[in-house]
This record gives C-alpha cells, sequence and structure tokens, in this order.
C-alpha cells in the first residue's frame, strides 16, 4: 500500500509535537517581599566623639553648673549677637582666676543661650590630669594644637575657644589683675586665617575676683610639674581644701566684641608674619579696652 507525501506530513508533524517540550506557562510561586531592614544597633557604648566630648556628660555639667553660673556668678553677657549662629568661629577671651572660672561661664552661657556647642582648647597639662582630664575632655575640653583648632574650625565648623595669653593669665597675682599678658606669638590669628573663619573677642570682668592670687610658691610648681602653685585669698576665708574649689561669688559680666575678619585666602602655606602679630596685638588692644571701659562702670566686684 502506498501512501502519498500529503498523508504522511500531518503524522510526521504530529509526533514532532509529541516530542517537543511544553512551552505552557507554569504558574511560579513568588516569595513574599521580605520586610524592611532593621537599622543595625549602634557598636558604641557612649555618645563619646572623637575629641572625647560626650553630649550626655555636657548636659549633666550644665544641669549641675547652671545654679552657679545663675545664681553665683550672676554672669549677664553683653553682644552675644555677634557670635555666629552657624560656621566656625574662634572666641578669643582673657584668662583669669588661679583655677580658671572664666571657661566654664563662656561654654556654658553659649550653649545655653546660642544652643551651639563649644570647645574650649587649654594646656596639655589638664589632659594629663589623673581623672580632671577625663571630666575636661568630656565636657569639651581639647588639647591646644593647631591641627586640632584647624580641623575643628575649618572641617567641622565648630565655635572654638582660646585663651591667647596662656598660663600667664590665671597665674597673675591680684595686683595685676586685668592687665592683660602678651597674647604669645599670635599662633591664634595664624589658624583662624588658615581656617578662613572670623576671631570673636570676649571681654570678661568678674573671674579675676573669684579666686585671686596672693602669692605663688614656685617650688612647689616646679615639684608637681605645675605651671604655678597659687597661695589665694580663697583659702585664708575658707581653709586651704575648700578654699581650693570654692571661688567667690564675684558678678561676671561678659561683652561680646565685633567679629574680627582677615581679607586672606584661607589654606595659604604661609602668611606674612607681621601681619599676624599686628592682628594679634589689635585683638589684644580690643579687650584691654573694653575691660578697662567695663571696669569704669562697675560699681561693686559683688553685684555690677
Amino acid at each position: 500500500m502506498t501512501t502519498s507525501i500529503g498523508d504522511m506530513a500531518p503524522r510526521q508533524q504530529t509526533k514532532a509535537a509529541d516530542k517537543a517540550p511544553s512551552r505552557a506557562l507554569v504558574p511560579v510561586e513568588i516569595p513574599p517581599l521580605a520586610d524592611e531592614p532593621q537599622a543595625l544597633a549602634d557598636p558604641r557604648r557612649s555618645d563619646v566623639d572623637e575629641w572625647g566630648r560626650s553630649e550626655h556628660m555636657r548636659e549633666l555639667a550644665r544641669r549641675l553648673y547652671d545654679p552657679i553660673y545663675r545664681h553665683w556668678f550672676r554672669a549677664e553677657w553683653d553682644g552675644l549677637e555677634n557670635i555666629p549662629v552657624g560656621g566656625g568661629a574662634l572666641l578669643v577671651a582673657n584668662h583669669a582666676a588661679a583655677i580658671p572660672s572664666d571657661a566654664p561661664v563662656i561654654m556654658h552661657g553659649i550653649e545655653t543661650e546660642l544652643e551651639r556647642p563649644v570647645y574650649g582648647l587649654a594646656d596639655h597639662f589638664f589632659k594629663g590630669a589623673p581623672v580632671l582630664g577625663t571630666l575636661w575632655s568630656r565636657t569639651g575640653g581639647v588639647v591646644a594644637h593647631p591641627d586640632n583648632a584647624y580641623r575643628l574650625l575649618r572641617q567641622q565648623q565648630r565655635l572654638v575657644l582660646v585663651f591667647p595669653e596662656g598660663s600667664k593669665g590665671p597665674s597673675k597675682l591680684v595686683t595685676e589683675r586685668y592687665k592683660l599678658r602678651r597674647f604669645g606669638r599670635g599662633g591664634y590669628v595664624e589658624i583662624a586665617m588658615r581656617a578662613g573663619v572670623p576671631v570673636v573677642p570676649i571681654a570678661v570682668v568678674g573671674a579675676e575676683e573669684s579666686m585671686p592670687i596672693l602669692l605663688k610658691v614656685n617650688a612647689l610648681s616646679k615639684l608637681l610639674g605645675a605651671p604655678y602653685f597659687p597661695v589665694t585669698a580663697n583659702m585664708l576665708a575658707f581653709g586651704p581644701v575648700l578654699g581650693s574649689f570654692l571661688y567667690f561669688p564675684a558678678k561676671f559680666k561678659l561683652k561680646v566684641l565685633e567679629p574680627v575678619h582677615f581679607d586672606v585666602e584661607p589654606d595659604q602655606p604661609r602668611y606674612s608674619r607681621s601681619r599676624i602679630m599686628e592682628e594679634s596685638e589689635r585683638i589684644r588692644q580690643l579687650i584691654q579696652e573694653a575691660l578697662y571701659d567695663m571696669l569704669k562702670q562697675r560699681q561693686s566686684v559683688w553685684f555690677g
């Protein structure tokens, strides 16, 4: 029996179709969407930043110090609007008291009134002191070094407080009060120029009388490795132990002067040394004149 080509074609196509894999869509179960990934827990055990400052510790210090600031020193500000509300600025003030009382008043006042953190530069001696060094760092203290100041001002746009008189300021005798010492070699001006920030001068009245020095014992300061060892009026009034920490309730008055801007490009490898010294002396003179004006108007050490 013969079969024509026409008869064979459909059967061959059927067999080929039987051998071909099925292309029908097979329903696939889609897994449910995963929940949003949860934020990883912060591995840090505290809120201490790279400088050692802790906002929790600073907040605690503000609560404890506020009664002293408001009721003991009764701090009064003039010109707070001259402190920038944003960006970096180098705050420069006169320095006084055997155990300086001006730094905590300035830092507390600005942080309370302007709600801006302030980092205070101080001698490395404080950093190395047991317990005190840790507390100092946790509340905003930073070792006074040009690189530290530059990073805070230029890169992090912070407010930085510096006392150009250094340890010569608080070591003055009571007979030398409110006579500003030389502002070093003007290093703070060069830092401000490099960082491209203004210098904001602050004149402080009251710190000199809060813990005045009657005399200094140089032999003990050398033995202890301290910048100075003072005998204060507070020690005579309250005893050597209590008088080493308890301030007299002198009335604090602080005047913030207009910011000093430098018409120079930041981040230059070098700046004119003569220009730096001139600007440093000008700022020192501005603070000195403001102090004399404030003292003329003051009627009482204790009541202002």
